[in-house]
Order: C-alpha cells, then structure tokens, then sequence
C-alpha cells in the first residue's frame, strides 16, 4: 500500500519543505600502473576522461565548509534522518521496504551511488539510504552522508517517468556531495559569530548538542543560486553516466515549473527559475550525452504511481 497523504497541518517540525526553497530542493579518474607505452597510452585515456562531464563548471569547494567537520555533520545527519523516518511512521506516513515506489527508488539510487566518490571520496564510504514519505509535498532532498528522501506528492502529482525521478535524486545527491550545507552551516559559524558552536566544534563545548543544533539546521537550509545550479549540472552526469536519459531535466522542469505558476519572480528567489534552468540544461547537454549514450541502460523500468490514486497503491 502506498504511504497515506497527510496535510501540511500534519506535517512535524522535522519537515524538510521548512528548508529548502526549492521544490525539489569530479569527474572520474582513471587509476593505472601501466609502463612504457601502455602508461602513455593510459594517461592519454585519463586525460579523456578528465575532459568529458561537467567538471569545468563546477567551481572549487567553500573554504567556509572547513568551519564544521564532515564527521560531525554527517553523524548529525543520520541522527536526524533516524528522527524523520520514527515521525513519520507514528502518523503510517512512511513507505515499507514492500512498497513498489520506494523499490523503484531504490533502484534508481544503486544506479547512481557507483558514480558519487569522484565528486567526494567520502561517499565511497557512507551508509546510502532511500526513505519514501507519505506527503503530498512536491519535494526531495538528501542529507549529507547519503540520506535521500522522496515525498509520495513529487512522484505521483508530477507523475514522473525514471528519466526524471534520476534527475532529481542526481540534483539532491549533488547538494551531499559538493557539500553545500556544510558550507552553508560554516558561513552560519564565521558570520554570526557562534561562540558556543565554535567551541564545540574544537572539543570545548556539548558535542551532543551540537549535532543535535546540526541536524536541525540540516532541514531549515535554504541553498544559493549557485548550489542550486551546481547541483543541477553535477545531477545531470550522475544520472548520464548511471544510463539515464539527462535531457529528461527539460520535462522534469516544464512540470515543476507548471506547479510554480504566481511565484515570485526570479530576482526575488534565491533559486534560478524554470525556463532559467531549462536554458541552462540544454546548454550542459552536450557535455553529458555522450556519457549517456556509452552508458549501460537500466535493466528495470518503472512507472509513477496511478494518476487520481492519492493513497492506497
């Protein structure tokens, strides 16, 4: 049975569209001890591989993020997500391992994960888990340390096809990787001059609460425009080198944007707009679809949950 709906009166505190605004809110390297020619041979494929993707425009990690330790941050994270999926089971609003949404998920997820460490080598070791939230809230997102969740609102209002469901869990994946609530958090530490989460962060203060003050921040972060658009380029190889289709980010974006209709104008957001994103997707395509078309197709393919069938499939 799928997670039953539940009104945003419903929703806990924990509620991560109380973070990010947005409604969904490396390249790899070769490694080779080749000699002689072979070597030569092998560095010059590197030196390929190196320039396929999106990598040049991608810019360099915040030094802000030093601020907090990704140890730290990551354990918060799990913590809270722990919280979340409790929350959410106390109102049946969490999907069991049986429902076939969050298989799907699932699988789209192990499709994904191989190509994460060369973003962040952290991710070769972090415990990757998928949670499916009874919610009709059009959002997603993933915590550092690889914490993803969708809400039933996204995939079944949106009525997205795997293509599209790729590219959002690409776009959240993205935000972990590049680490963008570490570095939002640390710019919290350096500009509002928090003295006592300074301390704790070198051994002086309450670890526990700190996580604790961590993991709440984790769903209230809003990411810059630049987040957003990094996220979106970095998603877009992921989901092209897991063997799904990138330009999918088109139509994902005609559809978000549909559900956006009356919202503020572009320069009032901190997130670029629709046809904003399309224009830049389109322009990235290039860049990731010959990812895509080397890559190995999914063996599995999956639909959205039944139109009108808000609860109970």
């Amino acid at each position: 049975m799928s997670p039953p709906f539940v009104t945003d009166a419903d929703l806990p505190a924990w509620h991560p569209a109380r973070g990010c605004r947005c409604p969904l809110h490396g390249r790899r390297r070769l490694s080779f001890g080749l000699l002689g020619l072979g070597a030569l041979g092998a560095a010059a494929a590197a030196a390929a591989q190196q320039a396929e993707g999106v990598g040049a425009d991608v810019g360099k990690r915040s030094s802000f993020a030093k601020l907090v330790p990704a140890e730290k941050l990551e354990q918060a994270a799990a913590q809270q997500f722990v919280q979340m999926q409790r929350q959410a089971a106390a109102k049946q609003a969490l999907a069991p391992d049986s429902h076939p949404q969050l298989q799907r998920l699932r699988y789209i997820a192990r499709r994904l994960i191989p190509f994460t460490p060369p973003w962040n080598p952290r991710a070769a070791q972090w415990k990757w888990e998928v949670a499916l939230i009874g919610s009709p809230q059009i959002n997603a997102f993933c915590l550092p340390g690889g914490r993803i969740a969708f809400f039933w609102g996204i995939l079944q209002r949106l009525q997205l096809g795997d293509d599209e469901v790729a590219m959002i869990m690409g776009h959240e994946m993205a935000h972990a990787l590049r680490e963008h609530a570490r570095e939002r958090i640390g710019k919290g530490v350096a500009t509002r001059g928090a003295v006592e989460i300074g301390s704790a962060l070198l051994g002086l203060g309450d670890l526990g609460r700190l996580a604790a003050g961590m993991g709440e921040q984790l769903l209230t972060l809003v990411f810059s425009r630049d987040d957003e658009s990094e996220a979106d380029l970095v998603g877009m190889e992921l989901a092209a080198r897991a063997g799904y289709d990138p330009a999918a980010g088109i139509t994902l974006w005609q559809k978000m944007d549909s559900f956006n209709k009356g919202g503020p104008p572009e320069f009032l957001s901190t997130h670029p707009s629709g046809p904003t994103r399309i224009k830049d997707i389109e322009a990235a395509l290039p860049k990731v679809e010959p990812l895509y078309a080397r890559a190995p197709r999914p063996e599995r393919r999956f639909g959205p949950p039944p139109v009108g069938n808000d609860a109970k499939r």
